[in-house]
């Protein structure tokens, strides 16, 4: 079976026979690994204005997203199969509001000393998080699109820092 290539890179999760297989990074050394992430869900002006007054019958709806985000970065590993269960440091998640665009904003930024990166837990973060106003919020308005679910930058380990363009 041919390798699949991209910016002359292999994927790193086929072996040479191409079957799936976790990485090997019991070579790789220890450092200081972050990772952000970003994403938006979009709603009806009458469903950000509900979240906004804390007038929700379900509670404290970003609270909540905040508290389900960080619950979902220390299971990554459980639901994405390749994924290396990590001891993760730090988990900050913010979520800020746009009445003009009717959205909400969700950033992250995961942690970790080891071997390998924590780009998919900012990322399940974002995910979770954005998933959970949703079902807090499904009930009022189906119509909410999640959307732009990005990884925006990523520091440490062999491939150093790499940051979002503004294309992207």
């Amino acid at each position: 079976m041919n390798k699949i290539q991209t910016n002359h890179k292999e994927l790193t999760h086929f072996d040479q026979a191409g079957q799936a297989h976790m990485v090997d990074v019991g070579n790789k050394d220890i450092t200081h690994r972050i990772a952000k992430a970003s994403g938006v869900i979009r709603m009806l002006p009458e469903t950000l204005a509900l979240v906004l007054s804390g007038n929700h019958r379900k509670g404290d709806v970003i609270g909540i997203a905040r508290i389900a985000a960080i619950m979902a970065t220390k299971r990554t590993a459980d639901l994405i199969p390749l994924c290396h269960p990590l001891a993760l440091t730090k988990v900050a998640v913010e979520f800020k509001t746009n009445e003009n665009t009717s959205t909400i904003i969700c950033e992250t930024r995961v942690e970790t000393f080891g071997k390998t990166g924590v780009e998919i837990e900012a990322l399940m973060a974002v995910q979770v998080g954005l998933l959970t106003i949703y079902d807090m919020c499904k009930a009022v308005d189906k119509g909410m699109t999640i959307t732009d679910v990005k990884l925006i930058e990523k520091s440490g380990g062999q491939s150093g820092t790499w940051i979002a363009s503004a294309q992207s």
